[in-house]
């Protein structure tokens, strides 16, 4: 199994991927976010993207600390200034989290940012179970996921239809 808590990867995936690669090191953004233990989570990684598909970076964010994660991210130069940023706060299975987009270069980034390890994020862990059913399911089954994802269905209900889950979202996280 890959080890998607570095970035190694990416390097030598395919074309998307390597062009990730290229951006979060030209920008220095997972060296930026060091002390939040980021994570590359989501479709990318395990090349299950479209067009449009955004980095989804995880990290741990205590909220005591959400404006020291704010300032790092803000004034760190990896986001230039002159680059729109949307913050939100929203509430995630009752917690408070904090949600950063942007565009880089062409590319949609999410920073996500949750009081628990990425590892133990569900972003995380829906894309540990994706990764093991695509490796069990083979290609064809990959294909029919892109397939909904381009006719506009997200990840894990795209996933649901075709393994017959009845609630993807926390069925995904048995896996």
């Amino acid at each position: 199994m890959i080890d998607f808590t570095t970035l190694d990867y990416l390097k030598e995936g395919n074309a998307k991927q390597r062009k990730a690669y290229e951006i979060l090191t030209k920008y220095k953004i997972f060296e930026k976010l060091k002390h939040y233990t980021p994570v590359l989570a989501g479709t990318i990684p395990i090349e299950i993207d479209i067009e449009g598909s955004d980095l989804d970076i995880i990290c741990e964010v205590d909220p005591k600390f959400e404006e020291d994660f704010l300032d790092d991210l803000m004034f760190s130069r990896f986001i230039p200034h002159d680059i729109d940023v949307k913050i939100e706060n929203p509430v995630v299975n009752g917690e408070k989290c904090i949600v950063l987009h942007f565009v880089l270069e062409g590319f949609p980034i999410e920073i996500f940012g949750q009081n628990k390890p990425a590892i133990q994020q569900n972003a995380y862990r829906h894309m540990m179970a994706e990764c093991k059913i695509l490796q069990e399911k083979g290609e064809d089954f990959k294909q029919k996921i892109i397939e909904l994802k381009k006719k506009g269905i997200k990840t894990e209900p795209a996933f649901g239809m075709l393994l017959n889950l009845e609630n993807p979202y926390e069925d995904l996280l048995k896996i």
